[in-house]
């Protein structure tokens, strides 16, 4: 039994580990649409808010909300470019408005679209959770380079920072037992920005301009407007989440070795509409389950829905204590690149120890799984490739994960024989 101190440093280091990715949504919008300084650091704190009661409530559960599995929610970035166009078309109450709707979408259909999970077998579910990890790889290599739009990208203190980084973590793993294996990462993270600090890439004047109290409030941004067109985009919008998150939910059963069953994916996604319709009304994001963290539970071998529940309720605290947050903010990218190696390495090693289930020399299994491992990671890595593409078809196609979902769902039923089908289909089956 862990004590209440562990539990809350294992939660912070959940929190650390999807911080970036959190903040970094909020961070681009603002951006685009020239919101003040005020605004930005309320969209960040609404963000984190938000981001921590999705989290409770998809961990809790209820009869017909939440699935029960130590998931963290966080902003999709797929909605980014769909809020900037609606926002610059209109105005931000108009895209939150569609978010608002769209996520009691997400409600309803969340149970029609659980009668689809038997099109997710072994060798679907297997694909799926390995093109989650690899499609992340770049991401934290552009971190290890020290982010992607930085000016000292690619210099050889980011590298060797990642590295040292990377290196503290694999020690830990290695020599150390207990409590401490089991928060590696953040151990690796603390010990990079100390190093970080004293070669001067630290800077805390965020943490010195950052109010100490913010209140969240419904409506900051004024009165919801409606638009059909901008609800029929960020309906689009939360279908692709609705299969990146199933593929999350999959991969976080495979590696606390339970067996999702279908009315726990259904009650996650009704959590997920819940908490979008919340991110409506405090004018924050849509929301999906997040990816990032599924590599931590791997490495922590923590899979208590406790530890989850404490990182949810760490952000609340950081969505209405603004200084606290920024503490955060100070970790370098190299030494976030360095500990995401380990954490996404750890969820594609997961995808192919599922596949391991699956015998390749099968019928056409080997030819179903490298076309979709093809399709998902040229996605990921290319997505400008579908620019010229109307818009929805774009949006459906650039994200890595939901385009080889589609590919081995499409390539399973049509090149695996019924046999296959009857023996690997039976995953998902709801529960007697």
């Amino acid at each position: 039994m862990l004590s209440k101190q562990k539990v809350a440093a294992l939660g912070f280091q959940h929190v650390l580990a999807m911080y970036a990715g959190a903040v970094i949504v909020p961070l681009i919008v603002g951006g685009a649409l020239n919101l003040t300084q005020t605004q930005m650091a309320y969209l960040i704190a609404a963000d984190l808010f938000t981001c921590g009661i999705a989290t409770i409530l998809q961990v809790m559960g209820t009869k017909y909300f939440g699935s029960r599995l130590p998931v963290i929610l966080g902003c999709t970035f797929t909605a980014v470019g769909p809020i900037i166009a609606i926002a610059s078309a209109s105005n931000l109450p108009t895209a939150y408005g569609a978010i608002i709707i769209s996520g009691i979408f997400v409600v309803l259909a969340a149970p029609l679209y659980g009668k689809l999970l038997k099109f997710f077998p072994t060798i679907v579910t297997g694909t799926v959770v390995t093109i989650i990890g690899l499609s992340l790889i770049p991401v934290a290599m552009q971190n290890v380079a020290g982010g992607s739009d930085s000016p000292d990208f690619g210099e050889p203190r980011n590298l060797l920072l990642a590295l040292m980084t990377l290196i503290i973590i694999l020690l830990v793993n290695r020599f150390a037992k207990g409590f401490i294996r089991s928060v590696s990462v953040l151990i690796g993270l603390v010990f990079g920005t100390v190093v970080g600090y004293f070669i001067g890439i630290v800077d805390f004047s965020s943490v010195a301009e950052a109010k100490w109290v913010n209140v969240v409030q419904p409506f900051y941004f004024g009165t919801p407007q409606i638009s059909i067109t901008a609800i029929l985009t960020m309906i689009i919008v939360n279908l692709v989440s609705m299969v990146e998150s199933t593929g999350v939910y999959l991969a976080v059963g495979k590696t606390i070795g339970k067996r999702v069953e279908q009315k726990q994916i259904v009650n996650g996604l009704r959590s997920e509409g819940v908490a979008i319709t919340l991110g409506g009304i405090f004018n924050a994001f849509p929301y999906t389950a997040f990816s990032q963290n599924v590599g931590l539970l791997t490495i922590s071998r923590v899979k208590t829905r406790d530890v989850i529940f404490a990182a949810g309720g760490i952000m609340v605290v950081l969505g209405l204590l603004p200084k606290l947050a920024a503490i955060t903010t100070v970790i370098p990218s190299a030494v976030l690149g360095g500990a995401m190696l380990v954490m996404f390495g750890s969820v594609a090693v997961s995808g192919m120890s599922i596949l391991a289930q699956v015998d390749l020399q099968k019928g056409n299994n080997l030819i179903i799984v490298a076309c979709s491992l093809a399709v998902g990671l040229g996605s990921a890595v290319l997505p400008q490739m579908f620019d010229k593409l109307p818009d929805f078809a774009g949006m459906l196609l650039e994200n890595g994960i939901v385009s080889g979902s589609i590919t081995a769902i499409v390539l399973n039923l049509l090149l695996s024989s019924s046999k296959q089908e009857e023996e690997t289909a039976q995953e998902l089956e709801p529960a007697s």
